[in-house]
């Protein structure tokens, strides 16, 4: 297979850790695991940029596909285009008749925001992009459905959950020792903390104001919950914390090193996704989940759209009702009195996501939704 692989979705080279979320990794990951293969010959189209300058930078990146993506095509004698988000794949708005007149496989890979972002121009966008794309690969059964209800045929839907890189994590599982964390800026925790953690970008979606006032209250005064990331939400989140007089138990750590997010992974007792429900926004995966699951951290999920793909009840985490204050103290309630319990889970967690989420099997379904379209 000739393959165009087109994203907007590198980080720089000199500053990896500047633009890195769950688009960003899915496409460097899956960049690398592609390149890995001897049945893939790949060109790159990509911008790199940071986060901040992204959404600038992405307007005439895109615009130059528009007129670039046919000729570097037919120069490379491509025979598949991929784009690693509905949002790549808006350069098909223009080229794409004439890339499908060359008989050219046109994929494209969703992974939530991309396809619900509520912009009436931009959802017109989408509605056309199913018309003409032959395959869409969305991460979540719940985004998929989505691309359906803007008209998608569902013949040309193919799932295929994300995946996380193993070799990030490797031997983080068997060192939860429960030792002293190393993170710049961070207390030190009580001997007898139950550390919750948390990371991803700081949208309301999220959950994470609604989790410290209504949940943290309610729990045993030794559970301590820590967030990593930014985002629009932390005002609010901050804000959250002081009406419920909770700062000597919450802690918003703000962007973390690499090094740091794995101290945060391998010290957290238990990874949370407290996510309710906004219209217009959606949890389409979250790979957070599976980074701390390959760092044995099970998760404590709200039931709602994109997070079911991830989550086996009761093997790498467990489901509250999103919204359900009660249900998610009584569940974490639970683990806090029973470490041995706690213990097993851990276990369970690091060798689900081992055996369920490796790139070299998620490559592969990549490639088996494009070779059958």
């Amino acid at each position: 297979m000739r393959v165009l692989f087109v994203s907007h979705s590198f980080p720089p080279a000199d500053a990896p850790m500047s633009n890195i979320g769950g688009m960003q990794r899915v496409a460097t990951e899956l960049h690398a695991a592609l390149q890995g293969r001897d049945d893939v010959a790949m060109r790159t189209l990509a911008l790199r940029s940071s986060w901040k300058w992204v959404h600038v930078k992405a307007v005439p990146f895109l615009a130059s596909l528009a007129v670039r993506l046919g000729r570097e095509a037919a120069s490379f004698r491509a025979d598949t285009i991929l784009f690693t988000s509905m949002t790549t794949a808006l350069p098909l708005l223009i080229a794409g008749p004439e890339l499908k007149k060359q008989g050219i496989r046109l994929g494209a890979i969703a992974h939530g925001l991309d396809v619900t972002d509520p912009n009436p121009a931009y959802q017109a966008a989408v509605r056309r992009l199913c018309g003409l794309i032959d395959v869409a690969m969305p991460v979540s059964h719940a985004t998929g459905e989505e691309l359906v209800v803007r008209g998608l045929s569902r013949n040309k839907v193919e799932v295929v959950p994300n995946a996380v890189d193993l070799h990030r994590f490797q031997g983080v599982a068997e060192s939860r020792d429960g030792a002293g964390i190393r993170i710049a800026g961070a207390p030190t925790l009580p001997d007898d903390a139950f550390l919750i953690v948390t990371v991803g970008r700081q949208v309301r979606r999220k959950g994470f104001a609604w989790f410290i006032e209504n949940v943290m209250p309610k729990l045993p005064a030794r559970v301590v919950f820590w967030l990593a990331g930014d985002g629009p939400e932390r005002d609010n989140i901050e804000a959250a914390v002081q009406r419920s007089g909770l700062q000597h138990r919450v802690r918003c750590l703000g962007r973390i090193s690499e090094g740091e997010l794995i101290e945060l992974y391998r010290r957290g007792q238990l990874f949370i996704m407290p996510n309710i429900v906004v219209p217009g926004d959606m949890e389409g995966f979250g790979i957070v989940m599976l980074e701390a699951g390959a760092c044995g951290l099970p998760t404590l999920a709200a039931d709602l759209e994109g997070i079911r793909d991830v989550v086996e009840e009761g093997v790498n985490g467990w489901f509250a009702p999103s919204g359900d204050a009660d249900a998610f103290v009584a569940r974490i309630t639970t683990l806090v009195g029973d470490p041995e319990a706690l213990h097993s889970a851990s276990q369970r967690t690091a060798e689900y996501v081992a055996r369920t989420f490796r790139w070299d099997r998620t490559a592969e379904r990549y490639l088996d939704a494009l070779r059958s379209h």
